[in-house]
């Protein structure tokens, strides 16, 4: 039985090529993208990545409790890897990112990609072009024509204005704009408040009310996200009231169990959890299996690096939901590009007309560029079973490859 013998950690960030402006956190002008990466490998060989989003080195002390869970064990038991990372919770983190790695050793070892492994058999996936900042309505209608003009049937946009009366123009605007030729989604961005650059506005259930009334009127195809995350009942509420699907349910990192519950209550008519965040793919995939069960909707959240796109796409593939609702497909140039958002993989995931093509390979179709890992990244651990090295805490790239070189020299 192979088992896992090597745990790299590293941390990456690459520039954008213009500024970008995130809806989710208002006052924040990003000019780089970071990540960070798990790397683990068989005592045979076969390796497995995941990768997650980062701010700095808000996780530069994670290895050694990672190495302790891990080191040892074998990669294809996922139950005992979701053990583990609850374990590893009680410290104050929930790694749920680093799962997918093991999945993808499993795969591997399988000969199958993951989404085959897990009973999948939809090779295309249709996908929504998701854009990330809140813009003007003449930048809007621009937006909406350039990603119509590449293929994609279905954009979902962002609000974020102080004034509902702002954000429902906005909806209307762009659907009278594009005539249907092209079905708007709409994110509110409500389930959590990132208010460290700027303050941001709290919707109540009466103003989402409005908002889902004038949503109806606009024909749109889904709201996302326009109550607090843990206003169970106002959610339930709004869902049972609106004309309009609403969506939601990307950062529940209590995993399945809790939004089972949100299911059972019907909080939201389309569930968006996400791999990385939400309970892992194991996890996630059963969130659609008892969404299927309960007639609801169901296609996982994606925004952030391009691994986060690989994995949720495996699980999208294996929902069986692929046809009927699209997947998220961040892309919101010039700054968020599909080459930034990709930018430590060997090749960027290219959307063909509004589609998206599954990676045959085994496991997840993670390929790493390892030049542009060397350049725009460092490992700051890695651990065997016999020997653990911390790197410097500078996180500076040329010291860091002089510590691995070191080691590997010996």
């Amino acid at each position: 039985m192979p088992v896992i013998d090597l745990v790299e950690l590293y941390y990456a960030s690459a520039d954008l090529p213009a500024p970008f402006e995130p809806a989710w956190v208002p006052g924040s002008r990003r000019m780089k993208t970071g990540f960070y990466l798990i790397r683990i490998a068989t005592d045979d060989g076969v390796e497995g990545w995941s990768g997650f989003s980062a701010s700095g080195k808000e996780r530069a002390g994670i290895g050694d409790g990672i190495a302790d869970a891990f080191l040892g064990t074998d990669p294809t038991d996922i139950d005992l890897v979701h053990e583990r990372i609850k374990i590893l919770a009680n410290g104050g983190l929930r790694h749920w990112w680093i799962e997918p790695a093991f999945w993808d050793v499993k795969g591997k070892l399988a000969g199958l990609p993951v989404y085959k492994l897990l009973g999948g058999t939809d090779d295309r996936i249709w996908l929504y072009a998701s854009s990330g900042e809140v813009r003007g309505i003449e930048a809007r209608r621009e937006e909406a024509e350039a990603r119509f003009a590449e293929g994609f049937n279905v954009m979902k946009m962002r609000v974020h204005d102080w004034d509902e009366a702002v954000d429902i123009a906005q909806i209307q605007d762009l659907a009278d704009h594009m005539k249907g030729r092209m079905r708007i989604a709409v994110d509110c961005n409500q389930a959590f408040r990132m208010t460290l650059h700027g303050n941001a506005p709290i919707w109540d259930l009466g103003r989402a009310k409005r908002f889902a009334d004038a949503a109806a009127e606009a024909g749109l195809f889904w709201v996302e996200e326009p109550l607090y995350m843990e206003w169970y009942d106002d959610m339930a509420a709004l869902a049972a009231y609106s004309r309009v699907p609403i969506a939601g349910g990307e950062l529940h990192t209590s995993g399945y169990p809790e939004l089972r519950y949100m299911a059972q209550k019907r909080c939201y008519d389309i569930f968006q959890p996400d791999a990385m965040w939400s309970g892992g793919i194991k996890q996630v995939l059963q969130v659609g299996e008892f969404c299927r069960s309960q007639g609801l909707g169901f296609s996982p959240h994606s925004w952030g690096n391009g691994l986060g796109f690989l994995i949720n796409a495996h699980i999208m593939a294996a929902s069986g939901f692929a046809k009927e609702y699209p997947f998220e497909y961040p892309y919101c140039p010039p700054g968020w590009t599909l080459e930034a958002r990709d930018a430590i993989l060997a090749r960027p995931s290219m959307h063909e007309n509004g589609w998206f093509s599954m990676p045959q390979e085994p496991g997840l179709g993670i390929e790493i560029d390892r030049k542009a890992l060397d350049k725009q990244g460092v490992c700051f651990f890695r651990a065997t079973r016999k020997e653990r090295h911390w790197m410097p805490e500078t996180l500076d790239g040329s010291a860091m490859r002089r510590e691995i070189s070191r080691e590997g020299a010996q």
